[in-house]
């Protein structure tokens, strides 16, 4: 064995060639693996023997298909499994290189702490959501040092590409067993005791990890109220800390599997008490990144436990498929993120979906409901676009323009809210999650069908809301124009005031299909925050701090609950109100001040504008076709302030609630078939028959 070690791979090839038998001697690939064999068993400190198992896992996960080896497994396992087969009949045909390959794998795990590969690896930290996403931000942006005796670090090295994975995700439990048998025969105990020692101390530190999040008093007041001592996770980690002496010991109880389930089970039920409560008191991503945690570290216990129990390749198999997959995805950023804020999406969707349904005609008295809406809508954007004009020829500091164009933005929107009005641009992040929601609730037969119903709803209301706002606006500001022509003299704008104008709205001559854009994507972030306060609202239970304040002492305990309720049913929409109307105003101004082409075009207060330069302005400038331009960036505008809200929504709510993408292929083949077959669904809503 001691001569394998001064080898050359030349050498080292030739041996390899000597154990495989004729038809696989000569393929290219032996000498790679002849080259990583031989500086693993040649290492002789650790570091050049981490360096070569890194090498040699590398070679396994990659490369192209052994066609002319293995051809009858080719259409079924991947190259990584048929170069581990080949490796392992290297191992078989000779004695002397397969010991001395486990004596180089001793030597590696002799030196180095496995405990963190068993109870860290996967498992996010406890210090929260965000101090585990600045970890690994900074782990991806600067440099990291080596640290050669934690095997986790090893296992993060091996599997950081998602083809490194592949190799793992296709081994088949008779494959792994073989191998097993290979490296880890059952006359040679000493090949497995570091390893044995380092699950122990990996099922302690998850044990722990489970009675601290379990027992915490963020997870404890939302849980079912029992003493600490008989919370569900406080009894797992008792009867676990037994459990792994006892497998230390060698003398597991038979009925140890049983037990250890009924603990599993009762500590998953405890957390659905707790997920309950969030979903009706508001969701915090402190408590669901705990349990995350928490899930984590049982499905980790419970994996354990089988290979301590029961034995065998199989158990063995889902054990280092977890593992591999945790050492993966424990510097994601996008995996972190998307597994503890899907729940805050999912409650932010399903309260901009009940306020959508408000903006949904199902009958023909609430499509004439719109329309009224609607144009009151429009009507008081004819203020707000003759003050965003005024504000915009003040001649104000550039931080002082944003503020009052954003307020005056927010007072319209609020003022909106109050009267029960409807702005166009406001309904498609709103509809897109009630459109969601029916998606989600809707199952048998006539799912799909009643999801084209809705969907059709929601185009000819959207439709509905859109021209009435437009029609209103344009005529609202062509009246304000001339009641201030008779009271001042002149137009409201002048005419070099008019000529920007219709230059800005232009689609050729300015940014206004990006601004359009960039309009729709702030539409749909007003939404997510009026959601997300909404949520903060609920969740630090603060209807009921006002119901309880101590000033109903002085103005009365009635009116206090009075302005409880206001501000419950009403948080959402002023939260959406006051950011969109900010956003609309400070985007411009942040565009300016740094140098970037940042503005904003949003088509019902565009609307008013364009009137407002129109009516102004003579009928020979008008005919030189600017005013068309203006018009068609106006139409621009319709199309993508409200497609890029209403597809960004729509996105969002499929991820919350997770749907399938074939019922969305299906669904769009039903919505094009409805489409073609009967277009009138989705421009006015079907007349219902007359009640008996």
């Amino acid at each position: 064995m001691a001569l394998l070690t001064s080898l050359s791979p030349d050498v080292f090839l030739e041996r390899l060639r000597a154990a495989l038998a004729e038809p696989r001697r000569d393929h290219p690939e032996l000498a790679r693996l002849a080259r990583r064999l031989a500086a693993f068993i040649a290492a002789e400190d650790l570091p050049d023997r981490l360096d070569a198992w890194h090498a040699l896992m590398t070679w396994l996960a990659g490369g192209r298909l052994w066609q002319d080896v293995y051809i009858d497994v080719v259409d079924v396992h991947g190259p990584a499994t048929q170069r581990l087969a080949v490796l392992m009949d290297v191992l078989a045909g000779d004695a002397e290189l397969a010991g001395a390959l486990r004596a180089a794998l001793r030597g590696l795990l002799d030196e180095t702490d496995g405990a963190n590969l068993f109870g860290e690896v996967g498992i996010p930290s406890d210090r929260g959501f965000l101090s585990e996403f600045g970890d690994r931000l900074t782990a991806k942006l600067l440099p990291q040092p080596r640290v050669d005796h934690d095997l986790a670090h090893l296992v993060g090295r091996s599997y950081r590409r998602r083809r490194d994975l592949d190799l793992v995700r296709a081994l088949h439990p008779s494959t792994l067993q073989r191998l097993m048998e290979l490296l880890f025969p059952a006359d040679g105990p000493e090949m497995t005791r570091a390893l044995r020692r380092a699950m122990a101390d990996g099922f302690r530190l998850l044990l722990a990890r489970v009675a601290g999040q379990g027992l915490s008093e963020k997870l404890r007041a939302r849980g079912s109220a029992q003493a600490v001592a008989d919370v569900p996770f406080a009894r797992l980690a008792r009867f676990g800390e037994a459990l792994v002496a006892d497998w230390e010991g060698g003398a597991l109880p038979d009925a140890a599997m049983d037990a250890w389930q009924a603990l599993s089970h009762a500590c998953r039920a405890e957390m659905q008490v707790v997920s309950r409560r969030l979903e009706s008191e508001g969701i915090s991503v402190d408590i669901v990144y705990g349990l995350d945690v928490l899930e984590r570290c049982l499905n980790r216990l419970d994996a354990l436990v089988a290979v301590m129990v029961e034995g065998g390749a199989a158990p063995v198999l889902a054990l280092v498929q977890q593992l591999v997959l945790a050492a993966h995805q424990s510097s994601s950023l996008r995996h972190l993120v998307r597994i503890n804020l899907q729940r805050l999406q999912r409650r932010i969707v399903d309260r901009a979906g009940q306020t959508g349904e408000h903006y949904i005609a199902d009958t023909p008295g609430e499509y004439r409901h719109i329309w009224t809406a609607a144009a009151g809508g429009g009507l008081l954007t004819v203020g707000t676009a003759a003050m965003k004009m005024t504000i915009a020829g003040a001649g104000l500091a550039l931080f002082l323009e944003g503020l009052g164009s954003g307020l005056n933005y927010a007072v319209s929107f609020l003022l909106l809210q109050a009267f029960g009005l409807i702005l166009a641009t406001k309904q498609p992040a709103m509809t897109a999650a009630a459109f969601a929601a029916i998606i989600r609730d809707r199952q048998g037969a006539e799912r799909l069908d009643s999801i084209v119903d809705a969907a059709a709803r929601i185009c000819h209301s959207q439709l509905a809301a859109t021209i009435a706002n437009v029609v209103v606006v344009a005529f609202g500001a062509y009246a304000f124009n001339g009641l201030w022509a008779w009271i001042t003299g002149h137009a409201f704008l002048t005419a070099s005031e008019a000529r920007y104008v219709f230059k800005a709205l232009s689609p050729v001559d300015s940014g206004t299909v990006f601004y359009a854009a960039l309009t729709g994507v702030i539409l749909y972030l007003a939404a997510l925050v009026g959601g997300w306060v909404d949520n903060w609202a609920v969740y630090h239970r603060l209807p009921e701090a006002i119901a309880e304040h101590r000033l109903g002492q002085r103005v009365g305990r009635l009116r206090m609950l009075r302005l409880a309720g206001i501000v419950s049913r009403n948080m959402a929409g002023w939260a959406t109100n006051v950011s969109l109307g900010l956003m609309l105003g400070m985007t411009p101004v942040l565009g300016r001040f740094f140098g970037l082409p940042l503005d904003v075009r949003h088509v019902t207060l565009n609307s008013g504008i364009l009137s407002l330069a129109a009516a102004g302005m003579d009928l020979q400038w008008i005919g030189t076709g600017h005013l068309s331009l203006a018009i068609a960036g106006v139409a621009v505008m319709f199309v993508l302030n409200l497609g890029v809200s209403f597809a960004l929504s729509l996105l969002t709510a499929i991820r919350a609630y997770e749907l399938p993408a074939e019922d969305l292929r299906e669904l769009r083949r039903r919505l094009w078939q409805r489409l073609r077959t009967r277009p009138q669904d989705f421009l006015m809503p079907r007349r219902l028959p007359p009640a008996p």
